[in-house]
C-alpha cells in the first residue's frame, strides 16, 4: 500500500495536544504547600479568558463581574452522578478550613458543560445543595458560550452516546478545579488527586501573597 502522506496541520494538531498534556502534567505538580511558593504565570499558561453566561438566577453575568474575588472555578453538569458532586464537596471542604475573612475573598464557580438540560432553573436547585460550598455560583449558557469559555480554560467536553434517546446522557470531561486571581488571571489547578487540605493550603499561601503584596 503506497504511503499517505498526511496534511501538515495534523502534525500541528498532534504537536499541540502533545504539548498541552505536557503541560497539565507540570501543572499537577504544583499547588500543595509542598511544592513550594505558588508562581505566577502572567497568563503564560493560557488558561482563562473573558465569558459571558448566565446565573441560576437567569441573569446575564461575565468575568469581570467576579473581579476583586478570587475565583474557584469547576466545570461539570447538574446530572453527573459522581465526579462533579465529589469535586464540589473537596472544593466546600477545603474552603472550610479558611478564616471567615479569607473564605469572603474567594468566589466558587460552577460552569456547566451540559447547556442542553442544564438550564438556569436546574442550577438554582443543584447550587443550593449543602453539601456543596455557600455562596456556590451557577454558571450557563448557549452552546456556542460554552463552547467559546470551555476552550478558553482547554476544557474537553463529550455527551456520551448511549441515553441520548431520552436524554439520560452523560458528559465526559476535563475534571480540574482552577484557581484564578483578583484580576481573572490563571494561578493553578487543582486535579482530582488534591485532597482538600492541599487545596486550602495553596489557597492560604495565595492570599497570604495577595494580603503582603
Amino acid at each position: 500500500m503506497p504511503f499517505s502522506r498526511q496534511p501538515v496541520w495534523i502534525y500541528a494538531l498532534l504537536a499541540g495536544v502533545a504539548a498541552l498534556a505536557i503541560m497539565f502534567g507540570v501543572l499537577m505538580l504544583t499547588g500543595t504547600r509542598d511544592s513550594g511558593p505558588i508562581v505566577r504565570t502572567s497568563g503564560q499558561a493560557q488558561i482563562g479568558g473573558p465569558f459571558t453566561l448566565v446565573n441560576q438566577d437567569g441573569e446575564t453575568v461575565t468575568d469581570a463581574d467576579f473581579r476583586g474575588k478570587a475565583m474557584l472555578i469547576y466545570f461539570g453538569f447538574t446530572y453527573c452522578p459522581d465526579i462533579c458532586p465529589f469535586s464540589l464537596q473537596t472544593m466546600d471542604a477545603a474552603l472550610a478550613q479558611l478564616s471567615a475573612a479569607d473564605r469572603a475573598r474567594v468566589q466558587p464557580i460552577l460552569i456547566s458543560v451540559d447547556p442542553r438540560r442544564d438550564t438556569s432553573e436546574a442550577l438554582a436547585t443543584y447550587v443550593q445543595s449543602d453539601a456543596f460550598p455557600d455562596g456556590l455560583v451557577g454558571l450557563t449558557g448557549t452552546p456556542e458560550q460554552i463552547a467559546q469559555v470551555t476552550q478558553e480554560y482547554r476544557v474537553i467536553y463529550r455527551e456520551t452516546e448511549e441515553g441520548q434517546e431520552d436524554d439520560s446522557y452523560l458528559v465526559d470531561h476535563t475534571s480540574f478545579i482552577y484557581l484564578m486571581d483578583f484580576e481573572g488571571e490563571f494561578v493553578t489547578v487543582f486535579s482530582h488527586g488534591h485532597t482538600p487540605q492541599a487545596i486550602a493550603d495553596t489557597l492560604q499561601d495565595f492570599l497570604d501573597q495577595e494580603r503582603s503584596s
